[in-house]
């Protein structure tokens, strides 16, 4: 599946553009999970490593690490740059469930 048909989808689906060697990367894993657990099946999330897609990285002007961006049918709805708290993250989803 191409990154096109993923941000494609009827339902949010929220990238988490990452690197391995960042520490605010780790940081966000546990709340992402969180947010996944909480709204389940109602949004999409979709991890990518900068270092190993720099093009989509690129395509999508990535700066900084973590950078998150969601999307429903192909649109960027929402993006922010670092940690971002699990309540927040869920609020912002769910204004586009």
């Amino acid at each position: 599946m191409t990154f096109q048909e993923i941000i494609n989808q009827e339902k949010p689906v929220l990238i988490d553009f990452f690197a391995t060697w960042c520490g605010p990367c780790k940081m966000l894993a546990p709340v992402l999970q969180k947010v996944k657990t909480s709204l389940g099946d109602q949004v999409s999330i979709i991890k990518i490593d900068v270092d190993k897609n720099p093009k989509v990285a690129a395509t999508h002007h990535v700066q900084g690490v973590p950078t998150l961006m969601l999307f429903k049918e192909g649109k960027l709805l929402w993006r922010q740059s670092g940690v971002v708290a699990p309540n927040q993250l869920e609020k912002v989803i769910l204004q586009h469930v």
